[in-house]
């Protein structure tokens, strides 16, 4: 696992910076994927050309067949898998300190021109570093969220033409070098195949969390716009002309009334 520290480090970050489905997502990406993989599946597969036992002794023959079978172990195709899926949550983060970093300026700026009025304040992030989601923020977020998408289906799609969802027990192979048609033997293949199952069910949920995701930020969205819809016209209303007339003339009727009581 220490392998993984940098990345899991960097995603840690990325946690207060995100929604709640958002945090779902990185928990699962932590617990279900990082550390599964970094605990049991080098050790499930291990060195699996070895392990590999053919009805030939040709050499080489075992080594050709086992390229063809696997082009890449699934293992080292899992951590391609989680480094580009993590990459676009990443990205959004470099954005999000680039905001922040840029809000400090001005907040700075701000205190040493107390005086004057800026045309600029922050809008993305407060003193203490947390931000509001929204604006150009809103799209980055929403941006990587899509890219997740599309590199989650990718890789989905790639595992199934690559090798399955199934480990095969037995390898046919009658590439040169070996003498005839070779069969090869995979160890532990019910055992492989349980892991392959799992891997690909955390990468559905995975893929479900992101469209909820999505979701869940465009319902967020309509709402926010909806509050503004209902209290512009309110606004509106308070500050028109018409109803300062006529609280004046209200105003001076009842200036009238209380003159002529008096009298």
């Amino acid at each position: 696992m220490g392998e993984w520290g940098f990345l899991s480090s960097l995603l840690d970050k990325v946690q207060s910076h995100s929604t709640v489905v958002g945090k779902v997502w990185l928990t699962v990406l932590f617990i279900f994927r990082i550390m599964v993989l970094g605990a049991g599946a080098e050790k499930v597969w291990g060195d699996e050309q070895s392990n590999m036992i053919c009805n030939t002794k040709q050499p080489g023959c075992k080594n050709v067949c086992y390229d063809h079978a696997f082009p890449i172990s699934h293992v080292r195709f899992w951590v391609l898998q989680i480094i580009f899926v993590s990459t676009p949550t990443l990205i959004y983060l470099g954005h999000v300190f680039h905001v922040i970093h840029k809000e400090n300026k001005l907040r700075e700026r701000m205190q040493k021109h107390s005086g004057k009025e800026l045309t600029k304040v922050p809008k993305y992030s407060d003193d203490k570093g947390h931000i509001k989601i929204k604006g150009n923020l809103l799209g980055s977020y929403m941006t990587s969220i899509l890219f997740r998408i599309l590199l989650e289906v990718a890789f989905i799609v790639g595992q199934y033409y690559l090798y399955g969802f199934v480990m095969d027990p037995r390898v046919v192979c009658s590439r040169a070098p070996c003498p005839f048609t070779v069969e090869c033997y995979m160890s532990r293949p019910t055992e492989k195949t349980i892991f392959i199952l799992f891997m690909l069910a955390v990468s559905c949920i995975s893929l479900l969390l992101n469209v909820v995701e999505i979701f869940y930020l465009m319902c967020s969205r309509v709402r926010c716009s909806s509050r503004r819809s209902r209290s512009a016209p309110a606004a509106i209303a308070m500050h028109s002309p018409f109803n300062r007339d006529s609280q004046m003339q209200n105003e001076k009727l009842s200036l009238h009334d209380t003159s002529h009581s008096t009298a």
